[in-house]
Formats: C-alpha cells, sequence, structure tokens
C-alpha cells in the first residue's frame, strides 16, 4: 500500500458531514483508526492529536479518526473533547477493511476481531505516504505531526 495511490472512498463523519477522499486534493489527509470511544488510550491518542491540530492544518493536513462506534458515540466523544476535527463513523468496516486495520486481539484470554490501532498520512496526490500499525499512544501524534510536516516541506 505505502506509494501507492489510496483508491475514493465516502464515509459517515461528525458534524453530519460526508468525507470524501478526493474532496481533499491538494491538502495532506491523517486517518488514525482507533478500537472504542472514551476509552483510556483512545482518549489520550484523540487529545494528543487536538493539541498538535493548529500544527497539522498549518502543514496543510486535515486530521480524521476512525472507528466502529456510531455518529452519535462520536459526536460525544467530539463534544466532551472539543476535538477540532471529524470522526469517521465505519460500523461496516468498509475502510478497516481498505486499510487492512481490523486484526485478531487478544483480551483477557479471548480472542475477537478489533481495530489494531492505525495511522495513515496521503499526501496532496491521494498516495499513501507513512503509516504506523501496532501504534503505542505515547508520542505518536508528534511523530505523525512529522511527518507531515517533512512532507509538506517537499510540496
Amino acid at each position: 500500500m505505502l506509494n501507492q495511490q489510496i483508491s475514493n472512498f465516502t464515509a459517515s463523519a461528525t458534524s453530519d458531514t460526508t468525507v470524501e477522499l478526493k474532496a481533499f486534493a491538494g491538502q495532506q489527509v491523517v486517518l488514525y483508526f482507533y478500537p472504542k470511544d472514551n476509552t483510556p488510550g483512545c482518549t489520550t491518542e484523540s487529545q494528543d492529536f487536538r493539541d498538535l491540530h493548529e500544527q497539522f492544518r498549518a502543514a496543510n493536513t486535515v486530521i480524521f479518526g476512525v472507528s466502529r462506534d456510531s455518529l452519535r458515540t462520536h459526536e460525544n466523544f467530539k463534544a466532551k473533547h472539543g476535538f477540532p476535527f471529524e470522526l469517521i463513523s465505519d460500523p461496516e468496516e468498509k475502510l478497516c477493511q481498505q486499510f487492512a486495520v481490523i486484526k485478531l486481539k487478544k483480551l483477557y484470554g479471548k480472542e475477537h476481531l478489533g481495530i489494531e490501532r492505525s495511522t495513515f498520512l496521503i499526501d496532496q496526490k491521494g498516495v499513501l505516504r507513512h503509516e504506523w500499525r501496532k501504534v503505542k499512544v505515547a508520542g505518536h501524534a508528534a511523530e505523525v505531526l512529522a511527518a507531515a510536516q517533512a512532507l509538506h516541506a517537499e510540496s
């Protein structure tokens, strides 16, 4: 997938918006996939992206959080933490499948399919330039920002 064109997608997001990748031509796009709204790791990760939002914007980069949660849950999560970016609801896992983030996970000894915390940086032409898999939350948003800034400087 790396250095390949990302197929256009359309997805429902918070603020009653529909996100279509091709609408962001000319801008870089960060898609960060996370398991569940209002859980400790996911909240911290989203807050870190929130806190760096202005710097991402300065690097011509838009951010979208993606999980399988409902739009209603997303709206509450976004409002509670003041996220300045939209959250995409992917209950049918279309986007999750496109980016291959559904993995077999173990929780309390039981196996289940869930989202593996992953982030993707797409350039202004819709080409995947960076991907982070099995993300550890600490320092991750800053690492993505550094990559977005470097990519923006190249363009």
